[in-house]
């Protein structure tokens, strides 16, 4: 990641895209939990897997230290109002690729947050030695899919029956991936 912080303006929201900092642990535990209660596309509910204060200062310390992390957040008017994280292994077999996920305030959906978080992340990884971005997307995220297409994410698959929503059905989640265009199979 670029040590600056990316300013942007998109539709009057002037925002910026940088690194997480320990300082930001506070509001990251709220915005999480508020994000976890505006849609269903997240894995959880509110409350639940909840991460505090002190949980986000250790995970953005070692983000910080791993060379296989990445977590960005997107600051606008001094408030944080997303944030996506990219999770390497440090298994030998699996150290060539890390699990992309993001997530952004409704309030703040249409404004190419979750796509600028996508572009610094595959610039990040594509000079890091990162040969595969993979995340995980709810089928209904049909948004999602189609931005994850337009960046070079392939469909791998499909967990079936994957997720129980509110409207008491079962959805499918479909497994994305993304390899570096210097890699080889």
């Amino acid at each position: 990641m670029r040590e600056n912080p990316i300013d942007l303006n998109i539709r009057n929201l002037s925002y910026v895209i940088r690194l997480a900092k320990e300082d930001d642990a506070k509001n990251l535990s709220e915005v999480r939990l508020q994000i976890d209660s505006e849609t269903e596309n997240m894995d959880r509910e509110k409350g639940e897997a909840y991460i505090d204060e002190v949980g986000f200062r250790q995970l953005i310390k070692e983000d910080t230290e791993s060379d296989h992390n990445l977590f960005l957040v997107c600051e606008s008017n001094g408030r944080i109002v997303g944030f996506s994280r990219c999770e390497g292994n440090q298994l030998k077999r699996m150290s060539h690729k890390v699990e992309f996920g993001v997530c952004v305030l409704k309030d703040f959906w249409g404004y190419g947050i979750g796509t600028n978080f996508l572009k610094e992340t595959i610039r990040w990884a594509d000079t890091s030695n990162i040969k595969k971005i993979t995340l995980n997307v709810l089928e209904t995220n049909e948004k999602a899919i189609m931005l994850y297409k337009k960046y070079g994410f392939e469909e791998e698959g499909l967990l079936k029956m994957d997720k129980l929503l509110s409207d008491g059905n079962y959805y499918n989640t479909v497994i994305m991936g993304r390899f570096n265009n210097n890699s080889t199979n």
